[in-house]
């Protein structure tokens, strides 16, 4: 497992929108403040209206947020398989400076592989490490690594997303 802060250091993203919120335009408010299903803390939170160029680096710490049968995996593997969805395509944003935010960029999941190692319990803290080796033809390639906070590998993840800029409705 990598090296990175641990949760009860970090703000969670219901506390960092709750920050940006007046700052999100108005059609988007009733989306960005919906409850989740999720707690989720990201280790280097990124500026959600213009975000910077970075490298195509990204952790989040997660959990469920109410109790999960620890004893039903399939039901474990599946919350998982959920919520490891949720922010690896922005990996490979990161080094292009955009977001769904910023307006102007088509996104979406094309495919999404996992592998599971290990049991695990959904409802503690995992640690959920990704990057982007390849963003190329409109297509970013996301890989993933979900470790409990012992530091146990329990799954792998991959995917590859759509992100395009997309076109104007409206021709000069």
């Amino acid at each position: 497992m990598p090296e990175t802060k641990k949760p009860n250091e970090l703000l969670s993203e219901d506390q960092l929108r709750a920050m940006a919120k007046d700052h999100i335009p108005k059609e988007y408010q009733k989306q960005f403040s919906r409850p989740r299903p999720f707690e989720l803390k990201p280790v280097d939170p990124r500026q959600m209206i213009s975000p910077a160029k970075t490298e195509p680096k990204k952790q989040m710490w997660l959990r469920a947020r109410g109790a999960v049968d620890a004893k039903d995996f399939a039901l474990q593997q599946c919350l998982l398989a959920y919520v490891s969805d949720m922010g690896i395509l922005d990996t490979a944003t990161k080094p292009h400076g955009v977001n769904w935010f910023t307006g102007g960029v088509q996104m979406a999941s094309l495919d999404h592989s996992m592998w599971f190692h290990e049991s695990f319990d959904i409802s503690e803290w995992l640690l959920y490490a990704m990057d982007s080796p390849s963003a190329s033809g409109a297509r970013g390639f996301n890989r993933g690594e979900v470790f409990t906070e012992a530091g146990k590998l329990i799954a792998s993840v991959t995917q590859e997303g759509l992100m395009r800029p997309r076109e104007s409705k409206f021709k000069n």
